[in-house]
């Protein structure tokens, strides 16, 4: 397993950066850099990278390529086709984004999200997407989200059926759809159930957990590993059953403080 953070974590230099991963025996990192910084920094971080033994797990997009404003749109695909570039000369396993959203809100819940014209207009802004840097050495991917498509392991396959590019893949964030209390308290069959649909295709996975709430009508909250009610020790293993160099990267806390104490309960967990 490759472990990292969402977090490049406080540091001075692309050396610190590197160093600082390391020691805490972290095997991939999340590229802090985009495609618009300067080039000799964005070499300095990847030979960093690579004398650490780093891998570049991901390069992130994080912008709505389905926006509704026709500028803000064209920007955002503009954008993506210069991480994905990026992604490719560093050789970075994927470049990552959501398909976006059909409301005011980049990653929000809209009903125009699960329309006909959304799926088409999604798969076609990724081929173009693709196709604009045929990239060689990385792989697109949009990653797992619960009101967006795709919302489940079928749903993905469709979705790399209609793009139908060889450097179109799989971003995993499971946690993202533990949608209904059956995903919640059968997690392990639903963990199956996606890697056995998924799983070669699979380059990096999110890490973190869900707790579901007892409150009417349903509400599952987002938490840190080990609070939640999902069987992260399975989750990891059976991801390792697919790729012994999986990358694992820990998201969405607030302080380095947090990460490094996420980093330790994981670590506990699987014994390393």
């Amino acid at each position: 397993m490759r472990l990292g953070t969402s977090s490049p974590l406080e540091h001075s230099s692309p050396k610190d950066w590197a160093v600082k991963h390391k020691t805490l025996g972290l095997g991939s990192v999340n590229f802090p850099l985009s495609y618009k910084d300067d080039d000799a920094l964005i070499d300095a971080y990847v030979k960093e990278a690579e004398k650490n033994d780093l891998m570049i797990a991901e390069v992130g997009v994080w912008r709505n390529t389905l926006d509704l404003d026709k500028d803000a749109r064209k920007e955002a695909i503009e954008y993506t086709i210069g991480q994905l570039e990026l992604a490719d000369r560093i050789g970075a396993r994927c470049c990552v984004n959501i398909i976006g959203a059909r409301g005011p809100r980049w990653d929000g819940a809209y009903k125009e999200n699960f329309s006909k014209e959304t799926w088409k207009l999604g798969v076609k802004t990724i081929q173009e997407i693709i196709d604009a840097v045929n990239p060689t050495n990385t792989y697109f991917t949009i990653e797992s989200m619960p009101w967006m498509f795709p919302t489940g392991p079928d749903e993905y396959i469709q979705l790399l059926e209609s793009i139908d590019r060889d450097r179109f893949a799989v971003h995993m964030d499971i946690f993202n759809w533990i949608t209904t209390p059956r995903r919640y308290f059968l997690n392990e069959e639903f963990i199956n159930e996606c890697f056995e649909k998924l799983g070669e295709h699979i380059r990096s996975c999110h890490l973190k957990d869900v707790r579901m709430e007892e409150n009417y009508t349903l509400f599952f909250r987002e938490t840190n590993v080990g609070n939640g009610g999902i069987n992260i020790r399975y989750l990891i293993e059976k991801a390792l059953s697919f790729d012994d160099n999986m990358p694992f990267i820990i998201e969405h806390l607030n302080t380095d403080e947090e990460y490094l104490n996420s980093v330790l309960k994981v670590k506990t967990l699987m014994a390393l």
